[in-house]
């Protein structure tokens, strides 16, 4: 099986991230499996650090590897539309984003090209329900998310840095104001992960939150929005405590975890396990190979 992974995104963001775990996880099962990036993204120079095979994506370098592919993997929605360009007919793409596709006849005629959609939760499997995809067409494949040391939570509570207007910054603010704490801005979740007492994470819309696993994945314990596909990861009152968006129930929840350890550091644990048994990168790549096996055999 040859697969072709298309991903535009200029940062290393969740889909990045993601996209590079299941090229790594297909590479290392014996797959030929390459990844094209676009030129001067991190994706591509962590790809090729790793010793991952992976080109610069241009047309013509997309036209070639076509031509030979089993599948074309779209991880984003500017790569959805290159691989539907190249007409292949195993079109595989993964939805990560909340919102509902456009009504246009141009995005009408690129959610016919995908043979299946991965969708990220099923809240996004919804979404894309709702705007006509059938259902055979679309299956749900959580992130898979590396397994860190146990946060020592020793230090602050952090939350992603962000400037996406759809994410929870100014309701953050809001919030410290109401409780009286202030929340660590986080530039490198993983490193800040090690002694991080809690995360918080909010967000206007989401289509799962692969931040918020990588906390849970280092035992740390999160306040989330009650909103999209963070409902999925964050089990509510067992592996944190998801919110509505207002600064009064945020700060509430910041204050309760912050200072009760001990239900804390329970709910750390529980959410390290909800991650062993359903968050996993094995279980992410194992998924999505399903699903390719499924697109090949013509089942759908």
């Amino acid at each position: 099986m040859r697969i072709v992974h298309v991903d535009t995104g200029p940062r290393m963001r969740g889909g990045q991230w993601q996209a590079l775990f299941l090229h790594q996880g297909l590479v290392e099962a014996g797959w030929d499996s390459v990844l094209l990036a676009r030129l001067g993204s991190p994706l591509l120079r962590e790809a090729r650090a790793r010793g991952l095979p992976a080109e610069c994506l241009r047309l013509p370098t997309l036209l070639r590897l076509a031509r030979r592919a089993d599948l074309i993997h779209a991880h984003d929605a500017r790569a959805h539309t290159l691989a539907a360009l190249t007409g292949h007919p195993r079109l595989i793409v993964s939805r990560r984003v909340g919102f509902a596709p456009r009504a246009s006849v141009w995005s009408r005629w690129k959610l016919r090209k995908a043979k299946r959609y991965l969708a990220v939760s099923q809240y996004v499997r919804g979404v894309l329900l709702a705007a006509g995809v059938e259902a055979s067409r679309v299956s749900v494949v959580y992130d898979g998310v590396p397994l860190l040391p146990r946060s020592s939570r020793a230090g602050p509570a952090i939350a992603p840095a962000e400037d996406d207007p759809m994410k929870g910054e100014s309701l953050l603010r809001e919030a410290e104001a109401a409780g009286g704490f202030r929340v660590l801005r986080s530039h490198d979740l993983v490193a800040d992960l090690g002694a991080a007492s809690l995360m918080v994470y909010l967000s206007r819309m989401e289509g799962l939150g692969s931040g918020v696993l990588l906390a849970m994945s280092a035992a740390v314990p999160v306040v989330a929005s009650k909103v999209g596909g963070l409902t999925e990861a964050v089990a509510d009152g067992q592996t944190g405590l998801l919110v509505e968006n207002a600064a009064g129930a945020i700060a509430d929840a910041v204050n309760r975890l912050t200072g009760d350890r001990e239900l804390a550091a329970r709910m750390g644990e529980a959410g390290r396990q909800r991650i062993l048994e359903e968050f996993t990168i094995e279980h992410m790549v194992q998924r999505t190979l399903q699903n390719y096996e499924e697109v090949l055999s013509c089942r759908t």
